[in-house]
């Protein structure tokens, strides 16, 4: 790691070493993964500020979705020793909500170089950033661009790393998925050839129970916690029971989902405990409608296919918004996937114990491969001890590869006007990042609403503002002392979880008219945010003509649902407050 910033005279600026340059843009990828575990999947940005002498004037990085850049916080930490300073992105800043805060710090701040890990994955927001700061005379850098070598080569490498699940979104319409396992020591010897490891994952009972160290499944918690959900089979619900929880005391806590076709599941399991974690069934269309309405009134989300299979479970979970899964099903799921194409890395821990057994389970089933030619390699291999273990993880797929520069859409429409970047009919928004991130209530953008003593107060986000009112006014104090809760949260993600979290555990806790305010509060917090907001205003107001669609694939009373069949509130809440801006007479929804 660099030294700390230690002298008092504003830095002048001068150029870095390939070094110096690799090492800063490590550190900057290293620092944009501090958030993992604690908030859910999201695009990883780390900025680093270095002076010319060498000193490290500040160090940001994106917490969770709609909260402080971190270009934004390396700035403020740098203060004026930014004057003259080079900065170290391990992305390009993915300004997405309407407006240039990334850009628009760093240019403040006097900023004269930047070296850029790579570009932004995401078309819409692609060469953006890069083109905005080389306007405004700042020296810009990109790895594997204007800086080549074989040490910069391995720094941008880490780029790719950190943001492996992002990348793979921008380039498949499947999330970036990782298969899980353990397995013992067991060794077999086919025919004269050689000899091979054979691995079981449970004994010839089924029994699966601690087959790894309790350090290798801290381990697993921690990839539980990177992850937006975790994947078992039904199988794995028979045999195991098994939790599938994080369990590190507080922070992201990924969704839970069960693959059945047969949906012959037992009624009583931990999975359909969702008090401290939430569970999806997914199933074939029409499976025991009976257990369906039961698992529902437990709290279990049930979604179905025609047909169920992998490939087409994962891109309804790409609609939804997923970045990362992890898999821990059976070998029989797992070989599934793998054959679909949708595991793109895998972590086996290998205990040292034997276990026998000629029926006892391997990980991964049949694939249909006759000879060790056909077997697939893994790639960017790394050993690692665990505890007693040894953890063996590698790449199935390689990370796609963003070279060379896929022109942006306003370079394309300059070239041919003929071109239109979006559908002017339908617009759809759904996450931040998304090209209209900024209509969701997750975005960035504090607003400030008046009080019950009519005084202003400051909320983070409109997120955090309609959660805190599910229990305003209600005569309970913890149920106020819940609301400040809520305030405070760090992200417009922890004040959902608390919120909807406190709802199903304390409904008395819950205003008893909520049902009928909750469109209004929501109205008039979005009024607010695109009423401060010069450019929020504009975007909506570009939108005249079009449809506005929350594209939540789950949520049926804000979003559009899977196909269509959501009541698109708040969406149809955007166009009404539109239609108000523009002095036109809204149907009342």
């Amino acid at each position: 790691m660099a030294p700390s910033l230690v002298a008092n005279s504003a830095p002048v600026f001068c150029k870095f070493s390939r070094a110096e340059d690799a090492a800063y843009i490590r550190r900057a990828a290293d620092i944009a993964d501090k958030s993992a575990g604690f908030t859910s999947p999201h695009p990883n940005f780390g900025c680093l500020i270095a002076t010319s002498t060498g000193k490290v004037a500040g160090e940001g990085y994106l917490y969770a979705q709609g909260t402080k850049p971190a270009e934004v916080q390396a700035v403020e930490a740098g203060g004026s020793f930014c004057r003259g300073a080079t900065a170290y992105l391990n992305m390009e800043p993915g300004d997405c909500h309407g407006d240039h805060t990334a850009v628009s710090a760093l240019v403040q701040a006097g900023i004269t170089r930047v070296v850029v890990g790579i570009r932004n994955p995401l078309q819409h927001l692609r060469g953006q950033a890069v083109r905005a700061l080389r306007s405004q005379g700042l020296q810009v850098h990109v790895l594997g661009e204007d800086l080549q070598s074989k040490i910069i080569e391995e720094a941008r490498k880490s780029c790719l790393l950190v943001n492996a699940p992002l990348i793979h979104r921008a380039t498949s319409r499947v999330p970036f998925s990782v298969f899980k396992y353990a397995m013992t020591l067991d060794v077999i010897l086919p025919g004269v050839l050689s000899w091979m490891l054979t691995g079981k994952i449970a004994a010839s009972s089924g029994h699966a129970a601690w087959i790894s160290s309790k350090t290798s499944r801290d381990r697993v918690f921690d990839l539980r916690g990177r992850s937006d959900a975790v994947v078992v089979g039904g199988n794995t619900v028979r045999r195991d029971n098994p939790r599938l929880t994080a369990r590190h005391g507080g922070g992201h806590t990924p969704m839970r989902i069960v693959l059945t076709q047969t949906l012959n599941l037992p009624e009583e399991a931990n999975l359909w405990d969702v008090s401290d974690a939430p569970t999806i069934v997914v199933t074939q269309r029409g499976a025991r409608r009976k257990f369906q309405k039961y698992l529902a009134s437990r709290g279990v989300e049930v979604v179905e296919f025609d047909i169920l299979n992998s490939r087409d479970v994962m891109e309804y979970f790409h609609d939804r918004g997923y970045l990362s899964i992890l898999w821990e099903c059976g070998g029989t799921l797992a070989a599934s996937a793998i054959s679909s194409g949708l595991i793109h890395k895998v972590f086996a821990f290998v205990a040292p114990k034997i276990i026998g057994g000629k029926n006892a389970p391997t990980p991964v089933s049949e694939l249909g491969m006759v000879e060790m030619s056909q077997a697939l390699d893994l790639i960017d291999i790394c050993y690692e001890q665990v505890g007693p273990d040894m953890l063996i993880s590698g790449f199935l797929q390689p990370i796609p590869d963003l070279m060379p520069v896929i022109p942006s859409e306003d370079e394309t429409f300059a070239i041919d006007p003929t071109v239109t970047p979006y559908e002017p009919s339908i617009i759809y928004f759904y996450k931040t990042w998304d090209p209209y991130g900024a209509f969701s209530n997750f975005s960035p953008h504090p607003i400030q609403m008046p009080d019950v003593n009519g005084d202003y107060v400051t909320w983070s986000s409109v997120e955090h503002y309609y959660q805190a009112h599910k229990f305003t006014g209600v005569n309970d104090p913890a149920a106020q002392d819940f609301v400040e809760k809520i305030k405070t949260a760090k992200s417009p993600e922890e004040a959902a979880r608390l919120g909807r979290s406190m709802q199903r555990q304390h409904p008395d806790w819950v205003r008893s008219d909520w049902e009928s305010v909750k469109i209004d509060i929501m109205y008039r917090a979005l009024k607010c945010k695109f009423s401060i907001y010069p450019h929020l205003n504009s975007m909506l107001l570009s939108t005249s003509g079009s449809v506005l669609v929350e594209a939540s694939p789950h949520d049926l009373f804000w979003g559009g649902g899977r196909e269509g069949e959501g009541l698109n509130y708040l969406g149809r809440l955007l166009m009404q407050l539109r239609s108000e801006f523009l002095g036109e007479s809204p149907t009342s929804i």
